[in-house]
């Protein structure tokens, strides 16, 4: 093993030193019981110098700590011994694979990376983005640029992103009409990158007064942002530390929810219904509680027999049944993917905008999500039942 993780570890240094460098992450534990669940390490440029910093992703917080290179990459050999079984490396040009067995059997693919958008550039800042990196202080403060108000190379597929995001929510809102409110929650905010987005799109490129809340579980994120958002001058725009089902969100015109695990997604399709919300904007993320039923009684067990397929299958079938709900209940609805990129996985994106309103579900649609279940051999759907509850 030692002899590919130090070319591993090479690898990742020569990176460094050439620029090249995007971001790592170490995953797949070795001890199942421990709360740290995965560590990603990026670079960046502090007052007191080159540092890697070292994100250390827990069930309920993430912990960010910076260490000297040197020091940085006796800690990530060390993590790859003693604590987990695989690293991937992204490069600008490669991504690197380190994968080891619980034999301590180590194997190092490399790849030419299929994706140009991580390619660090100097010319981000002169293309036409509808959000601007030009004295953006959120976006300094999030560490997506640095001093100089200039894009991180290692942040440049989130500047992007986030303009992806909202260039789709300008799209969306268009055909809209708020009337004279405009009061938007983002279920699940994390770090705030796409709140503050959105927000800074509809005060400055709209020219509207928005009342945005972020709701996050975790309440050193929440300080964060809240101190960022003051620092920014964003007065309409807050964030509370609390559980998606526990939201109190009425009045609600826009709710999004991105990347909230699992049925934390029905929880926030749920509560957009609802309250009438006139739009609903959700990036779904894992879909254990339809995989785990699964288990079709004809000639698609052929499929789910597989794991890999299984979840793959279970992903479009739990994301089918969320549209077709929504549109029972008078949303017109679109499934499509969000960004191409190899670090957002997870990147399909449901937007539905009010069509209708009605007193009760479409039968008829009611009838073939039923239908749906009956193939797949599914007992139920989360969202499902929050209606009955």
């Amino acid at each position: 093993m030692h002899d590919k993780l130090q070319q591993f570890v090479q690898l990742l240094s020569e990176n460094i030193k050439s620029n090249t460098f995007l971001k790592l992450v170490i995953s797949n534990k070795r001890n199942k019981a421990s709360d740290l669940k995965t560590v990603t390490v990026k670079y960046v440029t502090i007052n007191a110098g080159e540092r890697l910093s070292f994100v250390y992703r827990y069930p309920t917080k993430d912990v960010t700590k910076n260490y000297e290179l040197a020091e940085g990459l006796d800690l990530i050999s060390k993590f790859l011994i003693e604590a987990f079984f695989q690293a991937d490396l992204f490069t600008s040009t490669d991504v690197c694979h380190l994968l080891i067995n619980k034999k301590n059997v180590a194997n190092l693919k490399v790849k030419k990376s299929v994706s140009k958008a991580e390619i660090p550039t100097s010319h981000d800042k002169q293309k036409n983005r509808i959000i601007s990196a030009e004295n953006n202080i959120y976006l300094r403060e999030l560490g997506v640029l640095n001093g100089d108000f200039a894009v991180r190379p290692s942040m440049n597929h989130k500047f992007r992103q986030i303009n992806k995001y909202v260039e789709i929510i300008d799209g969306v809102v268009k055909s809209v009409d708020f009337g004279n409110s405009l009061n938007i929650v983002d279920m699940g905010s994390g770090r705030g990158y796409l709140t503050f987005a959105l927000y800074d799109y509809f005060v400055n490129k709209l020219g509207l007064n928005p009342k945005i809340i972020g709701i996050e579980l975790r309440k050193q994120l929440v300080d964060t942002c809240n101190s960022i958002a003051k620092k920014s001058l964003f007065n309409g725009l807050s964030f509370i530390a609390q559980r998606i089902e526990d939201a109190d969100i009425t009045n609600t015109d826009m709710l999004i929810a991105l990347h909230a695990c699992d049925t934390a997604t029905d929880d926030a399709i749920y509560n957009g219904i609802k309250c009438g919300a006139k739009v609903i904007i959700c990036a779904p993320c894992c879909h254990k509680q339809i995989r785990k039923q699964m288990a079709p009684n004809n000639i698609l067990n052929q499929i789910t027999k597989h794991g890999i397929l299984l979840e793959r299958q279970a992903e479009m079938v739990t994301d089918a049944i969320r549209a077709r709900i929504l549109e029972a209940y008078g949303y017109k609805t679109k499934v499509f993917q969000f960004i191409e990129t190899e670090h957002t996985p997870k990147n399909v994106l449901i937007v539905a905008v009010k069509a209708k309103y009605m007193d009760a579900p479409d039968e008829e649609i009611l009838k073939s999500i039923q239908e749906l279940k009956s193939i797949f051999g599914i007992e139920y759907h989360y969202l499902e039942k929050l209606f009955v509850k």
